[in-house]
């Protein structure tokens, strides 16, 4: 009796630290891909350890895998929020009310904003990743390209809608309207990983948009009248 009385004071003893203690704090998984994607857009997808994400995230090689598999499974993960968060300004522009010309304008100049805003991770993470990567990392190359690609579509979509609205001509190139903007928004990304300044950037962006009424018709109202440029305006300061 005495030592089931011992062993039950011990265990209480025991219980009693834990509790004292606290219960570890649980990992929270989206704020891990909130981290993750800050050191993939640093440093670009090949360049980013297992060990840059574990000091990042906080956690073993174990939890890690356990939370989101493997790096590329995590990278893809951080890819779909990239485009739902920081990265949404292109799809909001081009998805917008906007007459064409402020949609694109207002495309490129989010995309400043955006290029410019962080430090530690200047330009667009779809853009800068994967620029070279080694055989076995084509799949992620060519996943990040095919949403480069899917971004031209979306330009070209967007030139479309103008054609049947009435602000882009409708004997234009519209395709290769599209892959000048498109070309014009990378190349800012990378531009900016370079170090170019806010205001330099806005200058490409203006110097683009003058070519405007040559590329998709002289005849063509680049405007869509005062609610819609006072709407360009809006979008542009919230990139």
């Amino acid at each position: 009796m005495a030592n089931i009385q011992t062993r039950r004071s011990i265990n209480h003893d025991i219980s009693t630290a834990i509790r004292g203690r606290g219960r570890p704090r649980e990992f929270d998984r989206e704020q891990g891909l909130r981290k993750a994607m800050q050191i993939f857009w640093s440093l670009g997808y090949e360049a980013t350890s297992m060990a840059d994400l574990r000091a990042a995230l906080g956690i073993n090689q174990a939890s890690l895998y356990a939370a989101y598999g493997s790096k590329e499974e995590l990278f893809r993960e951080v890819v779909t929020l990239y485009r739902k968060t920081d990265g949404v300004a292109t799809a909001r522009a081009l998805a917008s009310d906007l007459s064409t010309h402020d949609a694109i304008h207002a495309m490129l100049q989010d995309g400043v904003h955006l290029f410019t805003a962080h430090a530690a991770s200047r330009g667009c993470l779809l853009v800068l990743s994967t620029i070279n990567c080694t055989v076995e990392n084509k799949g992620v190359q060519e996943y990040l390209s095919s949403l480069r690609k899917r971004t031209c579509v979306d330009i070209e979509a967007r030139l479309r809608r103008g054609q049947r609205e009435g602000d882009v001509a409708k004997n234009v190139p519209v395709k290769a309207i599209a892959a000048f903007y498109a070309t014009v928004l990378h190349g800012l990304s990378i531009q900016a990983r370079d170090g170019a300044s806010r205001k330099i950037l806005t200058e490409v962006v203006n110097t683009s948009m003058r070519a405007w009424n040559h590329l998709v018709g002289a005849t063509a109202n680049p405007s869509g009248g005062k609610a819609r440029r006072a709407t360009s305006s809006r979008i542009s300061e919230q990139g």
